[in-house]
């Protein structure tokens, strides 16, 4: 039975965990760069001291949040990551509220516009979908929830959700669904 060797499970399960942990490190390190935006002290910026406890909780090398503060304080060359919030609507009116980071916005809208396109989802118009939510310690909470009987429209939600989640941009999503 050949391709079924010890190495090659093992390699295949380290590559699937560092592909998860890689995308981890690049949200946690486009955090910090948008953090020290507001400048590179720590202790008078407390929401870089918040992205950076948070980054060493997940083990991100310090290497990696000296160039994420660098690179937001603008000490070195390379494309900002800029934070936008897209609002959408999902399958059957579903609101949704995607809060993205990235380096690229022309990139991002189409990915995401592709990504609601495939999964019978529409962007929306700014502030057709906020005012469904409130912003409580920066996060968005629903104003009411809902939820969903019927077992297709839970499964195309839950699709789409896992769409989005899969793209690296992608920082939060929100939605006022039950499921």
């Amino acid at each position: 039975m050949s391709g079924h060797s010890h190495w090659s499970g093992i390699k295949h399960k380290k590559e699937i965990t560092d592909k998860k942990r890689g995308k981890i490190f690049s949200n946690l390190a486009k955090i910090i760069e948008i953090a020290a935006r507001r400048g590179k002290d720590p202790d008078s910026n407390p929401s870089l001291r918040m992205a950076i406890e948070k980054a060493k909780s997940y083990n991100l090398p310090n290497e990696n949040i000296d160039r994420a503060i660098k690179k937001g304080t603008g000490e070195t060359k390379g494309n900002q990551a800029e934070e936008i919030i897209y609002e959408a609507y999902g399958p059957n009116g579903t609101p949704i509220i995607i809060e993205v980071l990235t380096d690229n916005k022309n990139r991002t809208i189409s990915e995401i516009k592709h990504i609601l396109n495939i999964c019978n989802g529409k962007l929306a118009s700014e502030g057709s979908v906020k005012y469904l939510f409130d912003k409580v310690e920066g996060e968005w909470k629903p104003k009411y929830t809902i939820d969903i009987a019927d077992q297709v429209q839970k499964e195309q939600l839950i699709k789409l959700f896992e769409a989005l989640d899969e793209n690296d941009d992608v920082n939060e999503i929100y939605s006022n669904i039950n499921l």
